[in-house]
């Protein structure tokens, strides 16, 4: 039997482990491979655990992708032991590439990892009638998770916990029914699938005041945007045709949202958002090229000989001068994992709440960015438009 019928036999037993040895890609990374069957809340996956000499490294994988990677791992490794409830499994692949299998039926005590299965509290529970997350294909019209969306699902349910953790500090003043309204603006809104998600989080969930506007460059979507909120009834949501930099607002903004607005987009939605001395800001940014660009350096040379390097340390350094910025002006600022870095390496989630500031502390963060600047002779935008306030 060729390798990919053997690979099909494990496969249909179920294997409940599987345990990948005895390297020989010099070139991979990972010197041992295992793969656990995991259940969480009757949902089956894997979950694959690569590891080093020091660390080890996890990813999940759908049932149906079990057999992919499998042969993906047997391009690296010459050996595989699987043990499914009534089967064990070697493949062993010798140095002249011929394949030698056995399988033992075998009744074996081992069973479905069950320790990822404690009940997360989200705050968007499966359950729930919230419409985008049909539209989104997160939800089946029962409102049941669905499999392959399950990593979305939590994605946005941490970036719902991130303002739900300053939110709380609101107190009544906004509660729906009220005189009081909470406005919010979403740059960059995109398809909103988020938006709607937000909408539905402050209304339907915390029960409050509020009026949130998407604003974006595309007619069609803002278009196509305003007839779904339409359709949902969500009448305080309202999406407008409208570039970042230099919108005008008629209202007071309480809090800006900026989802991976592109490079020096982000740079304009957090400069608006402190002229308007906005309450929260929740931003992610996306494609951080103008340092990138225009950095220039002699003494750490080092740092721009490989250009990888160069650009994920100039992402980091716009994010953290972004962040000395909002400080700077009167913003208690966190820079939050916001997903996992193997989902997306643009997983920084800024989030700065209105707040006082020290003299001192004020000029040590500008110290900051001066003597970075000095050192790597980059522009960079929300400083470049604040340097006459700092």
């Amino acid at each position: 039997m060729e390798l990919i019928g053997y690979i099909d036999d494990i496969v249909k037993s179920k294997p409940l482990r599987l345990v990948f040895s005895n390297k020989y890609d010099k070139n991979y990374d990972y010197k041992k491979v295992k793969i656990n069957m995991v259940r969480v809340k009757e949902r089956d996956f894997y979950q694959v655990e690569k590891f080093t000499d020091k660390q080890v490294f996890h990813e999940n994988i759908e049932v149906e992708d079990l057999a992919k990677s499998i042969g993906d791992m047997m391009e690296r490794f010459r050996q595989l032991t699987a043990i499914s409830e009534e089967y064990n499994f070697d493949v062993r692949i010798s140095k002249k590439g011929k394949v030698f299998c056995s399988k033992h039926a075998q009744k074996n005590d081992l069973k479905i990892d069950k320790s990822h299965n404690k009940k997360k509290n989200y705050i968007l529970q499966e359950g729930m009638d919230i419409p985008a997350f049909v539209d989104l294909g997160v939800f089946n019209k029962d409102g049941k998770i669905i499999n392959s969306k399950y990593d979305k699902y939590k994605q946005i349910n941490r970036f719902i916990e991130i303002i739900d953790d300053e939110i709380k500090n609101l107190g009544d003043e906004y509660s729906l029914g009220g005189d009081k309204v909470l406005r919010i603006l979403d740059f960059g809104c995109g398809k909103s699938y988020l938006t709607f998600v937000v909408y539905y989080y402050f209304v339907e969930i915390k029960k409050m005041n509020v009026e949130i506007t998407g604003l974006d460059l595309k007619e069609d979507v803002i278009d196509k945007c305003n007839k779904v909120a339409s359709k949902y009834g969500y009448d305080r949501l309202k999406f407008e045709l409208g570039d970042i930099n230099g919108y005008k607002f008629e209202n007071n903004v309480d809090i800006v949202i900026s989802l991976h607005a592109c490079d020096t987009a982000t740079d304009y939605a957090l400069y608006n958002a402190i002229n308007w001395k906005a309450k929260m800001i929740f931003s992610v940014p996306c494609c951080q090229h103008e340092i990138n660009s225009t950095i220039r350096v002699d003494k750490l040379s080092i740092i721009t000989r490989y250009g990888l390097i160069q650009e994920r340390v100039a992402a980091l350094m716009t994010d953290s001068i972004r962040a000395n910025l909002l400080e700077a002006m009167g913003y208690k600022t966190q820079l939050i994992e916001f997903i996992d870095f193997e989902h997306s390496p643009k997983n920084i989630l800024i989030r700065a709440v209105r707040s006082n500031i020290s003299k001192d502390k004020r000029k040590k963060l500008i110290d900051e960015i001066e003597v970075l600047r000095e050192e790597f002779s980059f522009e960079q935008t929300l400083y470049n438009l604040l340097k006459d306030r700092l």
